[in-house]
């Protein structure tokens, strides 16, 4: 599997007991849709290696609790701590014109319906309380609250976002 093909699920963060188990972080807005996980890759040493899930507890906050295939002792999940985890992008459901994955829009350019070309979306810093959409615009930042009614349009041919900014906030970021 190739990482171009995936998109990033989380992280191992650190130990959970002591017979294999490890917390995983699950950085995506729904922790919920991945529960039924039974298998995941996990980047080592720049290949993404596959391994089956035996068991999968929900947690707070993102995290869940994992017993993998093969893990069996501290010492084997030590290995695979701090490594990144990922699925291939083909097991996400379609979207529709109004929504996005965090994941996808890196690199879209951004067009405000009042105040037009704004620049490129950077990354969606997913903050639970306010996700936020970062654009590089002119060398400047700008930060983009998500909220209902924000997206106008997703065109993922052309690779363009269409927003409806706050009346305002574009102009606070350039001036």
């Amino acid at each position: 599997m190739n990482k171009k093909d995936c998109f990033y699920l989380g992280k191992i963060a650190k130990l959970h007991g002591y017979k294999g188990e490890v917390s995983l972080f699950l950085d995506v807005t729904n922790p919920q849709d991945y529960i039924n996980l039974d298998a995941f890759f996990i980047e080592i040493d720049g290949v993404l290696t596959p391994f089956f899930v035996e068991n999968l507890k929900m947690k707070n906050k993102g995290f869940v609790a994992v017993k993998l295939q093969g893990i069996d002792s501290e010492n084997d999940a030590q290995r695979i701590l701090k490594k990144s985890v990922y699925l291939p992008e083909e097991i996400l459901a379609e979207l529709d014109d109004n929504s996005f994955y965090d994941h996808e829009v890196a690199g879209f350019n951004v067009i405000d319906v009042v105040k037009g070309d704004i620049g490129i979306v950077d990354t969606v810093i997913d903050l639970t309380s306010n996700p936020l959409l970062r654009i590089e615009c002119k060398e400047k930042e700008v930060l983009v609250p998500i909220f209902d009614g924000l997206i106008q349009k997703v065109d993922r041919k052309k690779k363009v976002l269409y927003i409806k900014a706050p009346e305002g906030l574009i102009e606070l970021y350039l001036s």
